[in-house]
């Protein structure tokens, strides 16, 4: 995958865009679009063809526009992509949470991520470390940091904690949606494409020298066949928060 990374624009500008603060041009024409139906169609685009479609170019082009006339709104595509990234944390922000408990909490955190990264795979793509700085990812981690409310931790392992489960969430779902994206692009499903290669390592395949391997893999093919990274995206949920439940126990 391509990565791009956030927090790559100018820094006034990105904010100004984010919060809203930039000043209204004082003449000229009213502009005839906004900021956000700019963002949106961006967000329409990568939905659709994935991150690398989404170009200064091929948003003026479904905005009927130049690129030009883009720049009039977005300065660049770096400022672009903070923009998107914060438009769509605004998903994973509740009025508050459905359960008691940090643990049940700490599953809807996870469930919530995991859809969000399934609705806009290409936020997989886009290496957040320096984060995006707007009201709706703040929005989100405040949201977030609100499932450790009542539970003995500091503030600091608060946020390593959420951390850790926000990580391994976007690890498990990479799979999912690499997995979705070698189907799309071969034109084979897993299932296929372990039915065209198991018989053929079965033929070179010396199991006295690879015991474990051949015995593990065997009982997970019989198990789940071509895989179930679901499966083990809540398998490995569950012993991330139970490895949290040590910290955390009195």
């Amino acid at each position: 995958m391509t990565t791009e990374y956030s927090g790559s624009g100018d820094p006034r500008r990105s904010i100004e865009l984010l919060w809203g603060t930039a000043p209204a041009p004082k003449r000229g024409p009213k502009p005839k679009f906004t900021v956000a139906g700019v963002v949106a169609v961006a967000v329409a685009l990568a939905d659709a063809e994935g991150l690398t479609a989404v170009s200064m170019r091929r948003v003026a082009e479904r905005l009927g526009v130049t690129a030009m006339s883009l720049y009039t709104y977005v300065p660049s595509k770096a400022e672009l992509l903070d923009l998107m990234v914060d438009v769509v944390s605004a998903e994973a922000v509740r009025p508050a949470y459905e359960s008691d408990g940090w643990r049940a909490r700490l599953h809807e955190v996870a469930r919530t991520n995991w859809e969000l990264y399934r609705r806009h795979p290409w936020l997989l793509q886009i290496a957040t470390t320096r984060p995006v700085l707007g009201p709706n990812v703040i929005a989100k981690y405040d949201f977030e940091l609100r499932a450790f409310e009542g539970a003995d931790v500091s503030d600091v392992n608060t946020d390593m904690l959420l951390s850790l489960v926000l990580n391994y969430v976007a690890g498990a779902v990479r799979a999912v949606v690499q997995a979705d994206q070698a189907a799309q692009t071969t034109g084979m499903t897993e299932e296929e494409w372990w039915g065209a290669y198991a018989p053929l390592l079965a033929e070179v395949l010396d199991a006295s020298r690879f015991p474990i391997a051949t015995r593990v893999g065997q009982a997970a093919g019989e198990e789940y066949g071509a895989g179930d990274p679901v499966r083990a995206y809540e398998f490995g949920l569950e012993r991330v928060l139970d490895g949290i439940a040590t910290l955390l126990s009195p």
